[in-house]
C-alpha cells in the first residue's frame, strides 16, 4: 500500500473512512492519469492527443437514480418531489460502508479541487474515484489548486465515486444496482454503478444550488456565459443539448463558462473550471472553439473513430448520441481570465421545441420572462439521459430541475429582482426544429441562431419592427440581419399553415396544464403571460 503524489502532510483517506487501500494516487498530472488509464486498458489516444474513454451502460445520468438524504437540514427546505427523492439516514450510512469497503483492495485516485471562481464563496472539495479518467474528469471540470494551495488542502466536501460498485436495491434502499446520493449534513456524494461522468458534475452543482442561495443569497443559474468586448455580459439558460456550450463559445466574445454560474451582488462568476460539451455532429466550421479545444488533456466520452485511424467520427451515434468531451477552460483561447462578469446585459431562455412551433426568436416581456423561467420548456434530445432515444416533450422548471433542491420560485423570485434591478433584455431562443415537428421539419440552422443572438446583444434587434405571435404572445422580429425573414416567423416556414396551428394550439395547452402547479403562487402579472390568453 503506497501512496503518491501531492497532498496535505496531515491528509489522509481514513479521514473520509478508507482505511485500506491498495495504492492511494493525490493529485496526479493529467498526463499522469492519461497513462493510467492507458495502462490499465480503460482508453486510447485520439490523433489529437485527446483522451478515449466508453462509460459503459450509462451514456448519460438516470435523474430517477438521484437521491438526496432526508434529515434535519433538508426535512423543511429541500422540495421534495419525482426529482428530489428522499434517502433515509440509516440506508445512507450502510451503503456508504459498503462503497467504502469496496475500496479495500483497490487502487485509489484522489483530486483536491474547488468550486466557485469567486473566492467569497468557494468550497473546497475532495474527489475520491476508482477510475483514473474519472479523475482525470475532475481536473478539467472542477478548479485547480496551486502546488502551495494543495500543500495546506483541507476540504469542505467529498465526493466518492465507484462505478464498479454496485448497489442491492432490495437491502440498500436504492431503485436499482446504480445510485447518485447527496447529504447535505455530512457533506457527502457517493456514486456508485455508473460511470457516467456528468453524475460527478451534476452532484456538485445540485449542492450548490442549496446552499448559495440559503446561505449567500446568490442565485445559482444552470447557464453559459460569456463577454463581449464592450464588456456586457450575456447568461444562455437551457438543459443539455439546447445550445448553451454552442452559443457561449463565440469566436468573437469571452467566454466566462460553459454551464453553471452564480449571480451576486457584484455580478456573475462561473462555478467550473472546465467545459463538458456534446460532440454529436461537432465540426471546425460551425463550432471551431469546441472542436479546436479537443487535444491533450481532454477527455472524449463513447465517441467512434473512422475506420483503421484514430479520428474521431464525430458523427457516429453507434454508442450514444450523448457524446461528450470536458476539456479545461483554458483550452478555449478567449477564455476570460477568473471566469467572471458584470451583471447581464442580454438573458437568453433556449429551448429546442421539438413542435416547431416556437420563433428562433423573440423578446419577452418581464412577465413572459418569469412565465417561460418557470415552465422551462424543452425537448430532452435524445442520449441527454437514458432512455431517451428521441426528442420528448419536457418542462423542467428554470431550465435545471433535475439539479434544484429548493422550490422553484425561489430561484424564479431571485432572477425576477435581479433582471428588474439591472434592467436585462430577456430573449427566448428556439434552437429546436422549423417548418415542422421532429420527424417532419428541420433543426434551425446553427449559423443563423448564432446571427441571431449576435443581433439581439449588439443591439440591432432594438431596430426593427416586431409582430406578435397570436396564440403565444411573444414578439417576433420582422426582419434580422443575416437571417431569411421567412425563418422568423414560424408559421411561414410549414407547408400547411391549418397544421402549424393545430401544433401551436396543442403545445399552448401543455404550457397551461404545466403551468397549473404554480398557479397559486404566481402573480396575476405572469398569469397573463400564458400562451392562449
Amino acid at each position: 500500500m503506497q501512496e503518491f503524489g501531492i497532498k496535505n502532510p496531515n491528509a489522509s483517506l481514513a479521514v473520509h473512512g478508507i482505511r485500506k487501500f491498495g495504492n492511494a494516487y493525490w493529485n496526479l498530472t493529467p498526463e499522469e492519469l492519461v497513462e493510467e488509464t492507458i495502462k490499465r486498458g480503460m482508453g486510447v489516444l485520439a490523433m489529437s492527443g485527446a483522451v478515449c474513454v466508453n462509460t459503459g451502460k450509462f451514456t448519460g445520468r438516470s435523474p430517477s437514480d438521484r437521491f438526496i438524504v432526508k434529515d434535519e437540514l433538508t426535512a423543511q427546505t429541500v422540495d421534495w418531489n419525482k426529482i428530489n427523492v428522499a434517502f433515509e439516514v440509516e440506508k445512507f450510512h450502510s451503503l456508504k460502508e459498503k462503497l467504502l469497503k469496496y475500496f479495500e483492495d483497490k487502487d485509489v485516485f484522489v483530486r483536491d479541487a474547488a468550486v466557485c471562481a469567486h473566492k467569497k464563496y468557494r468550497k473546497n472539495l475532495r474527489l475520491i474515484t476508482e477510475y483514473p479518467w474519472s479523475n482525470q474528469f475532475g481536473f478539467n471540470m472542477f478548479l485547480r489548486p496551486s502546488k502551495e494551495e494543495l500543500a495546506q488542502f483541507q476540504p469542505e466536501w467529498q465526493i466518492i465515486c465507484a462505478p464498479g460498485f454496485f448497489a442491492k436495491p432490495e437491502e440498500d434502499g436504492t431503485r436499482r444496482e446504480n445510485f447518485a446520493i447527496i447529504s447535505f449534513s455530512e457533506k457527502t456524494v457517493i456514486i456508485g454503478g455508473t460511470a457516467y461522468t456528468g453524475e460527478i458534475k451534476k452532484g456538485m452543482f445540485s449542492i450548490l444550488n442549496f446552499i448559495l442561495p440559503m446561505e449567500h443569497n446568490v442565485l445559482s443559474m444552470h447557464c453559459s456565459a460569456n463577454l463581449g468586448k464592450k464588456g456586457d455580459t450575456a447568461v444562455f439558460f437551457g438543459l443539455s443539448g439546447t445550445g448553451k456550450t454552442t452559443l457561449s463559445a463565440d469566436p468573437g466574445r469571452q467566454l466566462i463558462g460553459d454551464d453553471e454560474h452564480g449571480w451576486s451582488d457584484e455580478g456573475i462568476f462561473n462555478f467550473e473550471g472546465g467545459c463538458y460539451a456534446k460532440c454529436i455532429h461537432l465540426s471546425k466550421d460551425s463550432e471551431p472553439d469546441i472542436y479546436n479545444a479537443i487535444k491533450h488533456r481532454a477527455i472524449m466520452e463513447n465517441i467512434g473513430f473512422f475506420e483503421g485511424t484514430r479520428e474521431p467520427d464525430f458523427s457516429d451515434d453507434s454508442i450514444t448520441q450523448n457524446t461528450r468531451v470536458s476539456y479545461p477552460i483554458y483550452h478555449i483561447a478567449n477564455a476570460v481570465g477568473g471566469s467572471k462578469g458584470g451583471h447581464p446585459k442580454n438573458i437568453f431562455f433556449l429551448t429546442c421545441d421539438a413542435f416547431g412551433v416556437l420563433p428562433p426568436i423573440s423578446k419577452l416581456s418581464p412577465e413572459q420572462a418569469m412565465y417561460h423561467f418557470i415552465s422551462g420548456y424543452t425537448a430532452k434530445v435524445a442520449g441527454t439521459e437514458e432512455g431517451v432515444v428521441e426528442p420528448q416533450v419536457a418542462f423542467s422548471a428554470c431550465f435545471g430541475a433535475p439539479f434544484l433542491p429548493l422550490h422553484p420560485t425561489q430561484y424564479a423570485e431571485m432572477l425576477g429582482e435581479r433582471m428588474r434591478k439591472h434592467q436585462a433584455n430577456v430573449w427566448l431562443v428556439n434552437t429546436g426544429w422549423s417548418g415542422g415537428p421532429y420527424g417532419t421539419g428541420r433543426r434551425i440552422s446553427i449559423r443563423y441562431t448564432r446571427a441571431m443572438v449576435n443581433a439581439a446583444m449588439d443591439g440591432r434587434l432594438n431596430e426593427v419592427d416586431y409582430r406578435t405571435h397570436d396564440i403565444f404572445g411573444l414578439s417576433m422580429p420582422v426582419n434580422c440581419p443575416d437571417v431569411p425573414s421567412e425563418l422568423l416567423n414560424p408559421e411561414n416556414t410549414w407547408d400547411d399553415r391549418a397544421a402549424y396551428r393545430e401544433k401551436a394550439v396543442q403545445l399552448a395547452g401543455f404550457f397551461r396544464e404545466n403551468f397549473a402547479k404554480f398557479e397559486s403562487v404566481a402573480s396575476s402579472q405572469i398569469l397573463s403571460a400564458a400562451p392562449g390568453n
